[in-house]
Parts: structure tokens; C-alpha cells; sequence
């Protein structure tokens, strides 16, 4: 399958109502990632978080593959490009010079910033801790950097072909893109290791009964059942929601203790009393959500 000359790698559309839906579309490479696309993957997450129009976001891809991870071929080719022109600049060199070759030009080609949370990764938002949810709708595979992609989201909608795998194991190229972080923190260490290990393909089921995907769809309606979660989303009081989310992660990551934990929560979760909590509780008391009722709110 080629791609469409004017067709972007990353395609991305929004609504009045507050939803950004990410699309990776490079289905000739299985939505592999290259430098490129890493830059406008970075780019499309940090407007989403500058739009106060918009609440959520959903990450997918193209023609029925969600990512194949990191575009080797498109690696190995500017490798052989940046070593052609060593070999020119070397040919055109004194024959007494010494000539040093770098040993960085590989992680030139994709990324070698300092690791810190709001540089821009080999896979692009990869160092995020994106600041409003996420939600990854997942069809095809997700492997290697497209499965540490998928784990950028609070939470994989995914279709019950699908499949998850460290498949870069096979080729000895490392997670570098919040893999060896981020799965542990969702599956377990026991589990994340398994598959980190083995590299081996894990099934939609399986996600979901480890913890990976938290709703398996029937095949074509990954995107569809992710802009309907996040449409109930919409419906919620939006700083309370963010509050409690960013205490999750916090206490998931961030805190030095169970106490560190509860004081975030606590002292972040105060804040939104005075402009949501009291309102809702009044809506409460007004009779509405009486019961465990959604549908009204």
C-alpha cells in the first residue's frame, strides 16, 4: 500500500464540543514512526494541551493498524545517507587526517534530548505526561514503540484482533519510549517483564484480562467506541475529573510516600470545591443523579 503524496503523517481533526482525535497515517509503514512524524505526533499533543476548547483526545492510526513502533527501514536508510556523506567528506579530507566517526549518528536521527517529561521523545510525546486524558483507540497492531505509544493514554479502546508486543526485542532495539515505566505501572512488574522479556505477541483478551486494554470492541470500532467514551467524559465537571486523574498519576510516579501521595490529593482536590463541588452537590440535592444515574447530568 503507498501513500498519498498529500497525505500528512499525522492527520488531526477536533470538535466544538472539546475532541482531538490524533491519527498516525503512514500505511505504507504500518504507521511506523519516523523523525518526522515524531515531530508532528509532539506538536499535535502540545496544541491539544494549549486548546482550552479541548478536553479529551484520542491517539490512533490509519487503515486499520495502530503502530508498528519505530520506522527501522526509514532508520537504516539515514544511517546509510549519514555514511555515504562521511565517506564523501573523508574522501575529500587530507590523507593525513585523522577522521573520527561519531558513534551518535543513530540517536541523532531520532531523538538524543535530555530525558526529561516535556522533551519530545524518539516516538514524539513519548517524555509526556499529557495534561488532559487520552484515550488510545487501538486496531491492528501495537507493537514495540507503537505499544509504548498506546500507553500514553489513560486508556486503550481496543479491537478484538488487535495486538500488543515488544517485537523490537527481536532486533535488540531497547524501550526507550516509557515502555520499561509505564507498562509496569498499568500491567504489574511480573507481567510487564513477561512481555518485555519475550517480546511475544499478546492478544486483545489477554490485554484485557492483564489490564492493558479496559474495553475490547469488535473489529472497525475501535475509533468509534473511543469517541463515545470520550464524549461521556465531556459530560463531566472538567477540573474535578483532571484533578483526581493528575493525583493518580502523581501518586503512581511522582510521591515519596503514601503520605506525600495523600497530601497531593487532598490539597489539589480542595481547589476545585469552590468552583465545581458545591455546585454538583447542589444539583444533587436537587434530585438529579439520585440512584446511580448518568443520563441526566
Amino acid at each position: 500500500m503507498t501513500q498519498p503524496p498529500s497525505t500528512p503523517p499525522v492527520v488531526v481533526s477536533t470538535t466544538p464540543t472539546g475532541i482531538t482525535t490524533i491519527i498516525i497515517s503512514r500505511p505504507h509503514r504500518r504507521n511506523a514512526v519516523n523523525p518526522s512524524t515524531a515531530q508532528d505526533l509532539y506538536s499535535a499533543f502540545i496544541d491539544f494541551e494549549n486548546d482550552s476548547s479541548q478536553k479529551v483526545a484520542i491517539l490512533t492510526g490509519s487503515d486499520g493498524y495502530f503502530c508498528a513502533g519505530a520506522d527501522l527501514v526509514d532508520l537504516t536508510l539515514e544511517q546509510k545517507r549519514k555514511q555515504e556523506q562521511k565517506q564523501k567528506q573523508n574522501a575529500m579530507a587530507s590523507l593525513t587526517t585523522t577522521t573520527t566517526t561519531s558513534s551518535s549518528s543513530s540517536r541523532d536521527s531520532w531523538n538524543n534530548m535530555p530525558v526529561e517529561n516535556r522533551n519530545r521523545g524518539p516516538m514524539g510525546p513519548s517524555r509526556l505526561q499529557v495534561k488532559k486524558p487520552v484515550i488510545a483507540a487501538v486496531a491492528g497492531h501495537a507493537v514495540a514503540g507503537g505499544l509504548e505509544l498506546s500507553l500514553l493514554a489513560d486508556m486503550r479502546v481496543v479491537e478484538e484482533d488487535a495486538i500488543f508486543g515488544v517485537y523490537c526485542r527481536r532486533w535488540g532495539v531497547p524501550l526507550i519510549d516509557g515502555g520499561t515505566v509505564r507498562l509496569q505501572a498499568v500491567v504489574g512488574l511480573g507481567r510487564a517483564l513477561d512481555m518485555i522479556l519475550t517480546g511475544r505477541p499478546v492478544t486483545a483478551q489477554e490485554a484485557l484480562a492483564m489490564g492493558l486494554a479496559n474495553r475490547v470492541v469488535p473489529r472497525g470500532k475501535a475509533l468509534e467506541e473511543a469517541t463515545k467514551l470520550a464524549q461521556e467524559l465531556l459530560r463531566f465537571p472538567n477540573g474535578c475529573m483532571n484533578a483526581d486523574r493528575n493525583s493518580c498519576y502523581y501518586a503512581a510516579y511522582d510521591a515519596s510516600s503514601f503520605e506525600d501521595a495523600l497530601k497531593n490529593e487532598f490539597d489539589n482536590g480542595t481547589r476545585v470545591l469552590e468552583t465545581e463541588s458545591f455546585k454538583g452537590a447542589a444539583r444533587f440535592a436537587g434530585g438529579l443523579g439520585r440512584h446511580g444515574g448518568f443520563s441526566k447530568l
